[in-house]
């Protein structure tokens, strides 16, 4: 099984957009793939969730980060990384997934993309991640 971290923009569009975002939470929940997330991504899901562009009830942020919490791994980082200047919070995208010691981490942002790789994981978009995936699942 795939070990992943997806990083806000992907749990966002996922939660609020048909697509490949959504098709990747819906591997997590059906235990396709082990996903991990931390306190700080949680966090920021539920800060973006509040914005004006999405608006959503605190009731409804509440449970879609249960409905999150269900199917996931919660890791705590340890570690403090600080390799992305540009935008120091996507820093904690990359301690969650050196703390999961997951195989990929799955993002649309620039910043983490033009990383390419780090600590051992491939940093991809989604479309290509469920490319890899589609491609395990049939090694079997």
């Amino acid at each position: 099984m795939l070990r992943v971290t997806a990083d806000t923009n992907v749990i966002i569009s996922g939660l609020n957009f048909s697509g490949n975002p959504r098709r990747i939470l819906n591997l997590a929940e059906a235990g396709v793939i082990h996903l991990a997330v931390s306190d700080a991504i949680l966090d920021e899901v539920a800060s973006v969730l509040r914005r004006e562009k999405f608006g959503w009830p605190e009731a409804e942020i509440e449970w879609a980060l249960n409905q999150i919490s269900r199917f996931t791994e919660h890791v705590e980082p340890k570690q403090r990384i600080d390799v992305i200047t540009e935008d120091p919070t996507d820093n904690r995208i990359l301690e969650c997934a050196a703390a999961s010691g997951c195989e990929y981490l799955v993002t649309g942002d620039n910043h983490l993309l033009k990383l390419g790789k780090f600590a051992g994981m491939k940093i991809v978009k989604p479309s290509d991640f469920l490319e890899i995936q589609s491609h395990q699942g049939h090694a079997r």
